[in-house]
């Protein structure tokens, strides 16, 4: 029987940890290369992952310039009612690996 999936995988370098009781947010920058002319440019993208339980205990052990590598799911939500709802959609992480240590001189 065919499964409907949406997932997701950042490797890419941590700019912010907010860790509270019970989830933690990892803010992680990917960087994409696109030519402009004659140069090349590069455009960073900046994505908020949930952490829940187990996946956030991990996160513990990576600090601001860490390089990550990050799968999991993607969820929509929403609040509201009426014509004031908001949506949202959230990366929830089932996996984090620390792949190298960011140069905490330059970070």
């Amino acid at each position: 029987m065919p499964q409907n999936i949406a997932e997701f995988r950042i490797i890419g370098r941590i700019g912010k940890i907010n860790a509270r009781e019970r989830v933690t947010y990892v803010s992680v920058a990917a960087n994409y290369n696109r030519r402009e002319g004659d140069e090349w440019k590069t455009d960073t993208h900046w994505n908020s992952v949930v952490c829940f339980s187990n996946v956030g205990s991990q996160v513990e052990g990576a600090g601001k310039g860490d390089l990550v590598h990050i799968t999991g799911r993607v969820r929509e939500s929403s609040h509201g009612e009426g014509t004031d709802v908001a949506y949202r959609t959230e990366l929830i992480a089932d996996t984090f690996s620390i792949l190298a240590r960011g140069d905490k001189e330059e970070v």
